[in-house]
């Protein structure tokens, strides 16, 4: 896979460790002191969007993306003439036409649409411990910026506060504590997704939410996710939690109720416990049975009341691919997040997540390819969503034409969540008697910070931004990771606009594959992107023999 250079000297940015092709690091901590491109944009916003020390340097790309294939062999093609999709109210006259004006709103869905105000959703924020700690800020965030967020799975399950009778839910209140955060903020624009699995099945969780909060959350079952093709999972340090996650009905390794295995934690053996979730279907042998069996799954959830159903499916082989891009379709359901492998989450194997599943760019170019079999038949095809590995506006260009039109938004794992550890790292340094309660990890703002400033007026170029948005005396309930993903998310909004003019597309829903090239032949041929210079080599030969 191609990979983006460790350090980049135009924009001042370096990755700690060794970044994946997403351009984030292949390790991404929670105290990380910066600075790549995804970090220093959480601070810097747009201002990213150009190289550093204007009036002082020269600056001159020195990219390799033609090499290999992933989504960096693909390029953008931009246009010398034309302005498609103006959105109402802008002419064709040039001081008009201004990537300002490019509007970036899009929604998806079947019958009841979800408006969002940027391409973007979270990957799903579950059960780990990283993502309770820090939701607060990723739930915030993206309802102010009226993009989804995803609970993942198993939250209900491993929450110790929670209550059940009769194996089902009665009382969840670390699920009602996200759902109500995001809520918080919602100004009609974003929704809030609660996933689920198989523990989360039995345990009523679907139950639970519709009762509680009605057509507010979308719900979503799920099938599996890039990084892994077995069971959620996280790891506990504790003796007492791993038996009681064990007596809540999941596959705790290794068994804490053994003697040895409890002899061996008490002396220093045994450091931690691995909590896995369920495989699905496995009590199915057959397309069709999968088919009934996820049909039966759709129609019982509409019978309790859910309005909007999504499916997130992993990178499986081809058939588990149009399976999912098929019954979706089937069942109109709202969203299909297609998750190729490339992404990250909180705790996959290791070995797994590198060799295991399809990379990004390849199941997206097969589900592009398989959406329009069913469109050829005058199916109305799945809204989709891509997954796997995306952090940066080019990437999201590239995903959203290369999937087009089926393709609406853009799920991001750890490029949304960076802005979240940033900020709150902020915060505990500049409140030290927050930092418990916000979960930062620095004593005092290092350079890469202070350089900036010393307040978060100073820090964050969004901050006034948030301030006009919800007023100056709510700024003290926002936390500063919200704010750095404000921030961020203006950068992608503003770079993706930029791209989006010079192809001469002034609204998002006008984007085609036509707006992407292959930079090399092979990507070509796994895409069916043509080569870049073959793409109006017929037009350009008959101006030329006019």
């Amino acid at each position: 896979m191609i990979t983006r250079g460790k350090n980049n000297d135009a924009l001042g940015t370096v990755n700690r460790g060794n970044p994946c092709e997403s351009s984030l690091c292949t390790l991404c901590q929670a105290d990380c002191k910066g600075r790549c491109e995804t970090w220093l944009s959480s601070l810097k916003g747009r201002g990213l969007l150009y190289p550093r020390d204007f009036g002082t340097i020269t600056a001159g790309a020195n990219n390799t993306s033609h090499v290999d294939v992933s989504y960096n062999s693909l390029r953008i093609q931009g246009y010398n003439y034309g302005s498609i999709g103006r959105p109402e109210g802008v002419s064709d006259d040039p001081d008009d036409c201004i990537f300002p004006n490019v509007n970036l709103a899009t929604e998806f869905g079947a019958e009841i649409k979800t408006k969002i105000r940027l391409p973007l959703m979270t990957g799903a924020l579950g059960s780990t411990f990283i993502a309770a700690k820090y939701w607060d800020s990723f739930a915030i965030g993206c309802s102010l910026v009226g993009v989804p967020v995803v609970v993942g799975e198993n939250v209900v399950g491993v929450d110790r506060e929670s209550e059940l009778s009769g194996g089902k839910i009665t009382s969840a209140p670390e699920l009602d504590r996200r759902i109500d955060t995001y809520l918080r903020y919602h100004d009609g624009y974003g929704a809030i997704i609660v996933q689920l699995n198989v523990e989360d099945t039995r345990n009523g969780v679907a139950e639970y939410v519709v009762n509680k909060y009605s057509d507010k959350v979308i719900i979503e079952l799920k099938w599996g996710q890039g990084a892994k093709d077995i069971g959620g999972e996280i790891q506990v340090t504790s003796l007492d939690y791993a038996l009681f996650l064990k007596k809540r009905g999941y596959v705790v390794d290794p068994d804490p109720e053994k003697p040895e295995v409890q002899t061996g934690f008490k002396s220093g053996a045994i450091k931690a416990f691995a909590r896995h979730s369920r495989l699905g279907y496995t009590n199915l042998s057959t397309t069709d049975q999968v088919r009934d069996d996820f049909m039966k799954s759709v129609e019982y959830l509409r019978g309790i009341g859910f309005k909007r159903i999504s499916l997130k499916t992993g990178s499986y082989g081809m058939e588990a691919l149009a399976m999912a891009i098929k019954y979706a379709t089937e069942a109109k359901l709202d969203l299909l997040t297609i998750d190729g492998s490339g992404g990250g989450t909180g705790m996959s194997p290791w070995n797994m997540m590198q060799s295991w599943g399809i990379p990004s760019i390849n199941i997206h170019a097969k589900a592009h390819e398989y959406a329009s079999i069913l469109a050829a038949k005058g199916e109305k095809v799945v809204d989709m969503s891509f997954a796997g590995g995306i952090a940066l506006e080019d990437q999201i260009f590239k995903g959203l034409a290369l999937g087009a039109p089926y393709t609406k938004l853009i799920c991001m794992g750890r490029a949304i969540m960076i802005p979240g550890f940033l900020g709150s790292n902020i915060q505990g340094a500049l409140h030290p008697e927050q930092r418990e309660k916000v979960n930062g990890n620095w004593d005092a703002l290092p350079k890469s910070v202070s350089n900036l400033g010393n307040t978060p007026q100073e820090i964050f170029a969004s901050y006034y931004d948030v301030e006009k948005k919800v007023g100056a005396d709510e700024m003290k309930n926002i936390p500063y990771g919200a704010i750095a993903f404000w921030t961020l998310a203006d950068k992608l909004g503003c770079g993706l606009q930029q791209l989006l003019a010079g192809a001469r597309k002034f609204s998002l829903d006008q984007l085609t594959r036509q707006d992407i090239v292959s930079g090399n032949r092979e990507t070509e041929r796994e895409t069916g992107i043509p080569f870049m210079t073959d793409v109006n080599d017929e037009s350009a030969k008959k101006i030329l023999n006019a």
